[in-house]
């Protein structure tokens, strides 16, 4: 039996026992198999186990390993998707109820270059239905029910890759892919306590992938480590004919060369402005961590455009577009939150000068927030204002003291970063009420994933907050 112990270690540090054969891929796979099944349930973080196409791939792995054709660090590495990932004949359900049954006889394009890359598919993992377009208002917004931060099963995992980010804190997967339109790879990576990379727009292909909106959504790691992040990035990243979006310019994991500098890191003016006090706490002391080994600059203020209404506009306009069969046939009634039954319709509405002009608008900020991002390696902020929400009320009421607007979509940072297609990076950095997890999100210029990685590398190498485990197992 692997001791836990092993289990919650990084890709690389599991990598490297496997090609030192003292522990097996079929081992490794049958390990985290299991603690799918025994806690899974209880985390609400899994749709379907693929044990069948696990062990298959990882005696594939073995054997291959064995007679040295070593294909790279996730070659026999076990790994869950989020559950709008197309992989050939299991449900992919979108997290919805209307979609339960659905199967695809393909693997998306993501799920192919890691099987290329010889990881192991152990599961499919919950979501929020839909990916939350449609306007979820608290954590019961999935057929499966919520999923649970396994740091207090009483809290939510976050939106919308809730599975992935419940099922990599608890050690259930080591990686995990998920997807952002709006912070729902960062978000659950805050209240789960785990380290996401939202990678540039276009840096990964979405072939297969669920669509929400077209031109915001994003497919990135979650992993333990910023350092995994970047070998799960190196494998799924590139162009592929069939995702147009998906951009030619090519990534490779360097984190030792970027760090050989020291960084200049930017801090969003009134960062821990109305967030609740432990937050603030931790930020700070990460600030003061950071200084060790970057210029710290203070006050940075992002251009005055309408971010948030833009992206709300543009996210609506689109969702209508790619769920317009489940409106018009009046199928969203079967949808879980009573929210998300008619919030779709709005998007139906949307009129199209406005939507264009939000399409227009949209290159004006991105050009702006270049000219400000060009001068820092990345800029700081807290990844959210609270700790997770509890579940069962709904997110305006979970935290009274730090007011949260009707929805999630609250981030610094969030709305400018997602509509521009800028890479976030977010990674645990203390604990606050009730014992959970807080966060910061390192973002920077398109393209830049690595600055992003190098600085949270550097930052990782300094704590051990990504080290922590769960009282779960």
């Amino acid at each position: 039996m692997i001791p836990d112990d092993v289990l919650y270690g990084s890709v690389r540090e599991l990598s490297e026992a496997i090609r030192a054969r003292t522990i097996s891929p079929v081992e490794l796979a049958e390990a985290f198999l299991q603690r799918l099944e025994q806690y899974g349930p209880r985390l609400g973080a899994v749709v379907t186990i693929t044990r069948d196409r696990a062990l298959r791939e990882a005696r594939a792995a073995e054997r291959e390993i064995a007679a040295g054709q070593w294909r790279g660090p996730l070659h026999g590495i076990p790994y869950g998707v989020k559950d709008l990932l197309a992989t050939a004949g299991d449900v992919t359900s979108w997290g919805a109820a209307p979609y339960r049954e659905q199967r695809f006889d393909f693997d998306a394009t993501v799920v192919q270059r890691l099987t290329r890359a010889g990881a192991v598919l152990v599961a499919k993992l919950a979501m929020i239905e839909l990916a939350g377009g449609f306007g979820y208002r608290q954590a019961d917004a999935s057929f499966t029910g919520p999923a649970r931060t396994p740091w207090n099963l009483r809290y939510w995992a976050g939106g919308s890759s809730s599975g992935p980010g419940a099922a990599v804190s608890a050690a259930l997967v080591p990686f995990a892919i998920g997807s952002e339109t709006w912070g729902s790879i960062t978000t659950p990576a805050a209240f789960s306590g785990i380290t996401g990379l939202r990678p540039t727009y276009g840096r990964v292909s979405r072939y297969g992938a669920m669509a929400l909106s077209w031109s915001m959504d994003k497919l990135g790691p979650m992993c333990r480590t910023a350092d995994d992040c970047g070998l799960v990035l190196a494998a799924i990243a590139g162009a592929d004919p069939r995702d147009p979006s998906a951009s030619t310019r090519e990534f490779a994991h360097a984190p030792e060369s970027a760090r050989r500098r020291r960084f200049r890191i930017g801090v969003l003016k009134n960062p821990t402005a109305g967030v609740q006090k432990e937050v603030a706490d931790a930020f700070d002391a990460s600030l003061r961590i950071i200084a060790d080994f970057a210029e710290v600059v203070p006050d940075v203020e992002l251009p005055d455009h309408p971010y948030g209404t833009a992206a709300s506009l543009i996210i609506d306009a689109e969702g209508a577009s790619a769920f317009e069969d489940l409106l018009e046939t009046g199928r969203a009634k079967l949808l879980s939150a009573p929210e998300d039954r008619h919030g779709g319709y709005s998007g139906t509405v949307v009129l199209a000068k406005d939507y264009l002009k939000a399409l227009r608008l949209r290159g004006t900020m991105g050009r702006a927030l270049d000219e400000v991002f060009a001068r820092y390696d990345a800029v700081v902020s807290p990844t959210r204002g609270t700790v997770a929400f509890p579940i069962g009320k709904p997110f305006s009421e979970a935290w009274p003291t730090v007011p949260v607007p009707p929805g999630i979509r609250t981030q610094p940072l969030g709305a400018a970063a997602n509509i521009a297609g800028l890479p976030g990076l977010a990674v645990p950095n203390g604990f606050g009420l009730e014992q959970l997890p807080t966060s910061l999100t390192f973002t920077g210029r398109v393209f830049e994933e690595n600055l992003l990685i190098a600085a949270a590398s550097e930052f990782q190498t300094r704590t051990d907050w990504h080290r922590r485990r769960p009282p779960i197992a």
